[in-house]
């Protein structure tokens, strides 16, 4: 059994590994769509730098991230100047940090399910008259949808087991940016606290077991669903 803080630190990781899925969703889908689909001078650098998160420490994405937040950043004093707005030590904090080292997986899923949509078939729909608009929420669209959702479930089970920039970016409070890695962190430095630590990381590997299959599921039907066609 979870104690009430417990179930609080559970209930903070669902809220910020959902928020950042979903605010990144359409961010990601857009990015790996012009990745997929669009020749640019440039295209391989913008490629690297999408995918920098998954190379570079945490620590350095929670720094660049505080940087650009901070108070007299070039974000951060612009949500302050504007809209009287910090996301330090905040919970929307940590879900900028999830979102952005869920990023570059969610991007790679989602623009390998675009790739495999047939270009044969989105060509033959404009022979026919259907404008470009038509064809990608008509064919190109639901025919990605699977890894779309892929991508979407994998960029959730890496919000929820964010720690290195969460920690850097918007530090461990309690209430607001404790999620449960950070949480197994505290409790791995407090002496007697091993029951917690076994209960918050079971918890931890069950959601990340659980989004990690329905992923590789939801991968799979996409490319069961591109063969037959």
């Amino acid at each position: 059994m979870l104690t009430s803080a417990e179930w609080a630190v559970v209930g903070l990781s669902l809220k910020v590994g959902g928020v950042a899925m979903l605010v990144t969703l359409p961010i990601a889908f857009a990015i790996a769509w012009i990745l997929a689909r669009v020749r640019f001078p440039g295209r391989v650098l913008v490629d690297a730098l999408v995918h920098l998160p998954l190379v570079v420490p945490p620590v350095v994405t929670g720094w660049l991230l505080l940087i650009a937040f901070a108070p007299n950043g070039p974000i951060g004093g612009w949500l302050q100047d504007w809209f009287g707005v910090s996301v330090l030590f905040r919970w929307t904090g940590a879900a900028i940090a999830a979102g952005v080292m869920a990023l570059p997986l969610m991007v790679r899923a989602m623009r390998l399910s675009i790739e495999a949509v047939d270009r044969r078939l989105e060509s033959a729909a404009r022979t026919l008259g259907a404008g470009p608009w038509r064809v990608f929420w008509t064919l190109t669209l639901p025919l990605s949808v699977p890894g779309v959702l892929a991508g979407a479930v994998l960029g959730f089970a890496r919000s929820i087991g964010e720690f290195g920039a969460t920690i850097t970016f918007v530090s461990n409070v309690p209430g607001q940016t404790q999620t449960l890695p950070l949480a197994i962190y505290s409790a791995l430095q407090q002496p007697g606290a091993e029951a917690m630590v076994w209960r918050l990381s079971a918890i931890s590997v069950s959601l990340s077991l659980v989004a990690l299959v329905a992923s590789e599921l939801l991968t799979r039907r996409a490319g069961r669903g591109l063969h037959v066609l």
